[in-house]
């Protein structure tokens, strides 16, 4: 049986690709104590502050000088440190999991969506082949397409947490430091950016890192705005997930069903790492049949087995490889197939392909 803290649902709007996997598991932790000279915010103060800009004017050539400016209006969020550190109230199944993301309106305003930007998701599918409704539903979960972007400023979220929160503080000063020298690049304000308490931005929520990485200037002006430009949004998911290893025209997921209880052989294939191990050889041995099973696995590719306390019991599921890329942008079975299910409401046409 998968199961799934609570704030793996706010890590589908509130945290960034690539991060919440490794953020929910410390999420749990309670900070230990700042040493001592390095008071919470007062940022300019601390020793550990200042060696960081100037390493950070070193590496990248940003003057110190303004970094100390930037760094002089950044100020400690305790709210922060209590979202990042707030326990886990109660787990969740797929069966609560999936009824808060494939609401009728998500769906509907899904659709609106995909016949709204119709021409772009089109162009996305032809440059980085992945399906225009998995795009979609990528945004649908994670910001509402762009309604929920985040209330917390960038600077003062990475900041808080790179300085004063020891469990991830190495990582956040990082993506500290990535803010900083993209914010550079993009000629942004740094001080008017927003998203989430752990820095991730825009319509599909990317933190710094990503953003460097994998956002495209899509509409061609210039600029990678993925605030701002539907364009630029819908082509750096779908680069996202060609660079991730998407593969065009393969299937993500196939349901396991039993005409009774799933076998014990079956359970025992379910394993906590979600990168695939799983031969074809070894379900069909257990008797999985399924048309997509030889597209899913061209190439000698594995799959993965995951059991799901769905509904109306538990259900077994086989991934492929796109349903494991799914999963890079949010390390989570629940959220991938809320993406996969959202996809398929959103196009009937994709339920009935699965591609």
């Amino acid at each position: 049986m998968i199961k799934l803290s609570i704030l793996a649902v706010l890590a589908t709007v509130l945290l960034s690709p690539m991060t919440s996997a490794s953020l929910l598991a410390d999420s749990t932790q309670t900070p230990t104590e700042v040493p001592d000279g390095n008071p919470p915010g007062k940022f300019l103060q601390r020793t550990d502050v200042r060696d960081f800009l100037d390493e950070l004017s070193q590496s990248s050539g940003l003057d110190r000088n303004r970094l100390a400016g930037i760094m002089s209006r950044a100020t400690y969020q305790q709210a922060v440190i209590d979202a990042i550190s707030r326990p886990a109230e109660r787990t969740l199944t797929w069966a609560q999991y999936r009824p808060i993301f494939l609401k009728q309106k998500r769906i509907d305003q899904g659709q609106e969506f995909m016949s709204e930007h119709a021409e772009l998701l089109e162009r996305a599918r032809q440059t980085y082949g992945v399906p225009p409704a998995i795009i979609t539903a990528i945004i649908g979960v994670e910001t509402f397409y762009g309604r929920i972007t985040g209330k917390y400023d960038v600077l003062d979220s990475l900041s808080t947490l790179g300085f004063d929160y020891p469990p991830r503080a190495e990582f956040f000063r990082k993506e500290l430091g990535e803010f900083l020298i993209l914010a550079e690049n993009e000629g942004w304000d740094v001080h008017q950016r927003q998203g989430s308490y752990a820095g991730a931005m825009g319509v599909p929520q990317f933190i710094s890192s990503s953003y460097q990485q994998y956002a495209v200037d899509f509409d061609n002006d210039g600029k990678r705005d993925l605030f701002n430009s539907i364009a630029d949004v819908i082509g750096s998911v779908a680069n996202y997930f060609s660079i991730h290893g998407w593969v065009e025209g393969a299937p993500v997921a196939d349901r396991w069903e039993f005409d009774g209880a799933i076998p014990d052989a079956v359970s025992t294939l379910v394993q906590s790492s979600l990168s695939p191990a799983v031969t074809a050889q070894g379900v069909s041995a257990l008797g999985f049949r399924s048309d997509k099973l030889q597209a899913g696995t061209a190439d000698e590719r594995l799959l993965s087995v995951m059991v799901l306390d769905g509904a109306d019991g538990e259900e077994a599921w086989v991934g492929y490889q796109n349903f494991y890329v799914i999963t890079r942008y949010n390390h989570s079975r629940l959220y991938a197939m809320a993406v996969l299910q959202l996809a398929q409401n959103i196009d009937s046409t994709l339920a009935q392909s699965d591609p």
